[in-house]
């Protein structure tokens, strides 16, 4: 991000960009927060984070952008081979695993997906808890290394991680996947989205386009493209599954939060 952040600065300065800095945040509150304030003029989201600025501190999308030179990416929900869960159906009255609330493919896709087969979830304290016979529960296992340990040792039913942790054997090890099956994959979705704060300078948003290379008539930079760092334009399909995005988040966040 950094190294990012110096080649836009570099080509800001005729707008009165001289400077930046990269500003963490604990979650999409802080964030949405430092957005309407006007600290931060530029956020690097997942789908469902974008979706949750725009809904709180109204920022806009600006192009869609690579994370390691993936574009998409979708959610996939593991079981052990062994198990008696079979599909989304069978969750009733068992657990799966999630990886944490900020997580687009390992949290809010899954908890849309079971919500619109018309299973509730309901949030278990420990491992040791039960879900109603007629609900999900869900627990966060908070990587992806941890949601595999889970469905393999059998302490969950069902984990949730997105087809790139599936194909990582840091994530999921080869002796883990020998013993798990994928139950279902969901449809795929943009990885990265760029998005600014609404009342950012018109000038300065333009240029931020030119720097990243998505002006009309541009591509993205050779350097960016060197880091894996490639941006662009949002099409027909990346706008009904951010609409998609968009229902589902706001269905997860008045059913379950």
């Amino acid at each position: 991000m950094k190294l990012l952040l110096d080649h836009v600065v570099e080509r800001m300065h005729d707008v009165g960009i001289r400077e930046g800095r990269v500003l963490m945040a604990r979650d999409a509150l802080q964030m949405a927060s430092y957005l309407r304030r006007g600290r931060v003029d530029w956020v690097s989201e997942t789908g469902a984070g974008a979706v949750l600025l725009q809904e709180r501190a109204k920022a806009e999308t600006l192009v869609l952008s690579e994370r390691n030179g993936i574009r998409r990416y979708r959610t996939i929900y593991l079981a052990r081979r062994d198990s008696e869960v079979k599909s989304l159906d069978d969750l009733r009255g068992r657990r799966i695993a999630f990886q944490n609330r900020t997580s687009t493919s390992a949290y809010y896709i899954p908890a849309m997906e079971l919500l619109a087969h018309h299973i509730p979830l309901e949030v278990l304290g420990s491992l040791g808890d039960q879900p109603g016979p007629d609900t999900a529960g869900f627990l966060f296992a908070r990587t992806e290394r941890n949601i595999a340990t889970w469905v393999h040792k059998g302490l969950v039913d069902v984990g949730a991680v997105s087809n790139l942790d599936w194909a990582n054997p840091q994530h999921i090890p080869e002796f883990f996947r020998r013993d798990l099956v994928i139950l279902r994959e969901s449809q795929d979705v943009p990885r990265g989205i760029e998005v600014v704060r609404r009342d950012l300078d018109p000038v300065v948003r333009q240029r931020l386009l030119v720097a990243i290379g998505k002006d009309p008539a541009g591509d993205s930079p050779p350097e960016l493209v060197k880091q894996n760092q490639r941006f662009f334009d949002l099409e027909e399909r990346d706008r009904r599954d951010l609409q998609w995005l968009r229902s589902g988040v706001a269905r997860v966040s008045a059913e379950i939060e």
